[in-house]
């Protein structure tokens, strides 16, 4: 079983403290893990449990071993995962052919812990359907929709959910209209969150209360991706999350809840991951029995709504008048020691233990069926 993680994106970091999470909960006699690390270039080296293990908590001192072999993945099926005693990107180069020094990896089933941009976004995903390698997680559709927020509120307005307004904005149009657009992200009412469209863990986003700074957060947004959105801040909402497991059908956690207490005034990077008292969680969140069902019911109808499959956290805003607001789902969450997804389900019934092994069974029952479809009209 290959766990893949790092990647490109700039949440490269949390993408390794998960992959340990997911490694330390992995039942070794049913499934042995060969380690794959996707460095910030693009590289894939085979790495060293050790690396994960015995690495530092904060995602800060984390990183992957470049010294390791290079990893392949011929996108065919009946291919696998190839390794040369080459490193870096002369070693990729040297597999070409997948001749000479090539040693196979047995892999029947990936786990892919990546976050963010080429990797949670249906490209990674692309990947291992070429390759016919069963994956843990949605699909290439599910994942894509999932990543960029502009048309994954486009489905969830589609389906009747609820979503708070929002300005979409490219960069072109940035250059040509810059006073129209601030004209319309001032009308959504301040305050406002600038967010990249194709980013998680909260990089990039900034909580604006007046006006003279939004252009800064939106040139800040716009060091990530080259579409952003800009979204209506909710008054003092709660922030609710909802982890979905995938099935049929598929089953959805007690919710909780996020309590932020940072200098950001938001759930934001420094807050989830570095500073250790800048968040509270309730499991389960302080809700009557009915609001929790329609917390689950939104979840549910969330991950339907957006193709997901295999897992999904879904983040929910509860404002002051007790109305549910969905702010977007999460394919791959976090799976960190602190991360809600693995605790929401752990309240839930549901063991770190019992969770991979669940998730990694499902992706393998994705693939069999994957394989029963036919080919020829």
């Amino acid at each position: 079983m290959a766990v893949i993680f790092g990647g490109r994106s700039a949440e490269h970091e949390i993408s390794l403290l998960s992959a340990r999470f997911v490694l330390e909960s992995l039942d070794r006699e049913r499934y042995e893990p060969v380690l794959i690390g996707i460095d910030k270039s693009g590289h894939w080296l085979l790495q060293e449990q050790a690396l994960l293990l015995q690495g530092a908590r904060d995602p800060r001192l984390v990183a992957l071993d470049a010294t390791r072999p290079s990893v392949v993945l011929p996108p065919h099926p009946g291919s696998a995962l190839v390794t040369t005693t080459d490193t870096g990107a002369a070693g990729s180069a040297a597999l070409g052919g997948v001749a000479g020094g090539a040693a196979g990896l047995g892999i029947d089933v990936a786990f892919p812990v990546l976050h963010g941009p080429m990797g949670e976004d249906g490209t990674v995903q692309g990947l291992l359907e070429l390759a016919g390698v069963p994956y843990v997680g949605s699909g290439v559709l599910g994942s894509a929709v999932g990543m960029d927020k502009d048309v994954m509120k486009r489905l969830l307005g589609a389906a009747g959910l609820p979503i708070v307004p929002w300005v979409t904005l490219r960069r072109p149009r940035w250059g040509r209209e810059r006073a129209r657009v601030l004209e319309e992200c001032v009308a959504l009412g301040l305050p406002v969150f600038v967010k990249p469209a194709n980013l998680g863990s909260s990089v990039g986003v900034t909580r604006v209360k007046e006006a003279a700074l939004l252009a800064e957060a939106i040139e800040h947004a716009f060091e990530f991706d080259d579409k952003i959105v800009i979204e209506a801040g909710l008054a003092s909402p709660r922030e609710i999350e909802c982890a979905v497991l995938g099935g049929d059908p598929p089953f959805a956690s007690i919710p909780g809840e996020i309590v932020v207490d940072h200098p950001d005034g938001f759930y934001s990077y420094a807050a989830k991951y570095i500073d250790e008292s800048g968040v509270v969680t309730r499991i389960p969140a302080e809700l009557s029995d009915g609001e929790s069902a329609e917390a689950q019911r939104l979840a549910l109808a969330t991950f339907a709504a957006l193709e997901g499959e295999g897992l999904g956290r879904v983040d929910l805003f509860f404002d002051a008048e007790r109305r549910f607001w969905v702010n977007e789902i999460n394919t791959l969450p976090g799976f960190t020691a602190i991360s809600m997804f693995p605790k929401l389900m752990q309240a839930s019934g549901v063991g770190a233990a019992e969770l991979v092994t669940r998730l990694i069974e499902d992706a393998l029952a994705r693939g069999a069926q994957r394989k029963k479809r036919r080919t020829v009209a």
